[in-house]
């Protein structure tokens, strides 16, 4: 029998839902690249449901327990009260998602003698502390591609919001009133403007082949990078460097993943190199900006607005300073935890288990860390080190 310790968000604040908006979602049986979805032998749920919170137990609730396995499900992570710190002595499996991460780190996973496997329900394994589990011969996975289109559409959405202006103008309709130049005085077209992305994997890619219909100048910087023919499809120029790149941009999208290189990369520095009154969208990690510098540069001007939704810890502190940044368009972090991308990610984490309990390889695609080492997607998009330092405190404190 195995221990089983998932972390997930809580439930609504209006409880647990009895029923959804639709009822059903599109079925996609592949992702852009070819690879297929999630394909586990059985799920043992309905997609559409809310599977990312604790009552939703992404669905493995069944299937764990008819195997004998122990199946613990808590929101309650941080602290050394906490649910998760308590029962991480004795846990072989632990999956938690990026949205509510469960922050392993060195400390952590040093008290963690059985554990194996830690699964991301989702994608960006950067609450784990990669090193520390190399050395601890734990294998991390998480699930390649099943929400990064989410994410995706999420950029454009922000990108919009942003350059219209429109989170502002909705609020003055809220509000009663028709202020036409209150809400005009911020708003341009993004059309002819030039759009950069930090990054160009699976979600950058998707971004840039969504804004390419806006007629906009499209750039983006990557270690990786694109083909020839997709640079001429796009019509999208390479930067070696984001220093290179962000001179040239009126909007920047960050989608690369968090690791010790990438760790503020947006800095003062950098925002010193940015036009006037660039727009920034970051939905890849809340820690790849210098939390500070955001502030100062949207408080200069450096920075005209600055919207996405993840933050560095998360939850974040109630005083965290871009809860009430000017012209920020910031949500809690749900663009990849659609109840679409549930369903997948959902279904992927079931794979994996089922790949675990039976002894069968995990998907290539899937590993992180594997035999001591660097493994599949983990070995293309990660560097060994860690980012989980800085939440030492939070661990502490509750």
């Amino acid at each position: 029998m195995a221990k089983v310790l998932c972390v997930l968000y809580p439930d609504p604040v209006d409880g647990y839902p009895k029923s959804y908006l639709r009822d059903s979602i599109p079925k996609i049986e592949k992702y852009p690249d070819g690879q297929t979805v999630p394909s586990p032998k059985r799920i043992d749920f309905v997609p559409g449901e809310l599977l990312g919170s604790v009552s939703g137990g992404l669905g493995l609730r069944k299937y764990l327990e008819e195997l004998g396995h122990e199946f613990i499900v808590t929101s309650d992570k941080d602290g050394p009260n906490s649910v998760f710190e308590k029962e991480l002595p004795t846990a072989d499996v632990v999956i938690s998602q990026p949205f509510w991460p469960a922050y392993l780190t060195p400390e952590r996973i040093k008290k963690a003698k059985n554990l194996k496997l830690v699964i991301t329900a989702g994608i960006g394994s950067d609450h784990v502390d990669i090193q520390a589990a190399i050395e601890a011969g734990i294998t991390v996975a998480e699930i390649t591609y099943s929400n990064s289109i989410s994410v995706a559409e999420h950029v454009v959405m922000m990108i919009l919001s942003l350059v219209r202006n429109y989170l502002p103008s909705h609020e003055w309709a809220v509000k009663g009133g028709w202020n036409i130049a209150d809400c005009a005085k911020r708003a341009y077209d993004l059309e002819g403007m030039h759009v950069g992305t930090v990054g160009a994997g699976r979600i950058g890619l998707a971004v840039l082949r969504r804004l390419k219909p806006f007629d906009v100048h499209l750039h983006y910087t990557d270690q990786h990078r694109l083909p020839s023919e997709i640079e001429k499809e796009l019509e999208v120029t390479y930067h070696p460097d984001v220093y290179s790149m962000v001179p040239y941009c009126d909007v920047i999208t960050i989608n690369c993943p968090l690791h010790p290189s990438t760790e503020h990369l947006f800095n003062d520095q950098l925002f010193e190199k940015c036009k006037r009154g660039t727009f920034l969208v970051n939905t890849a990690r809340g820690k790849i900006c210098d939390r500070d510098a955001v502030v100062r540069a949207v408080q200069s001007g450096k920075i005209a607005a600055y919207a996405g939704d993840v933050w560095f810890p998360q939850p974040p502190p109630a005083d965290h300073p871009w809860r009430t940044l000017p012209y920020n368009g910031m949500t809690p972090h749900y663009s990849g935890t659609t109840l679409s991308a549930q369903a997948r990610y959902a279904a992927g984490t079931r794979e994996i288990l089922e790949c675990f309990f039976e002894g069968r390889p995990i998907r290539e695609e899937y590993l992180i860390v594997k035999g001591g080492k660097l493994a599949g997607v983990g070995a293309h998009s990660y560097t060994v080190g860690s980012t989980t330092k800085g939440v030492e405190e939070l661990l502490r404190s509750k």
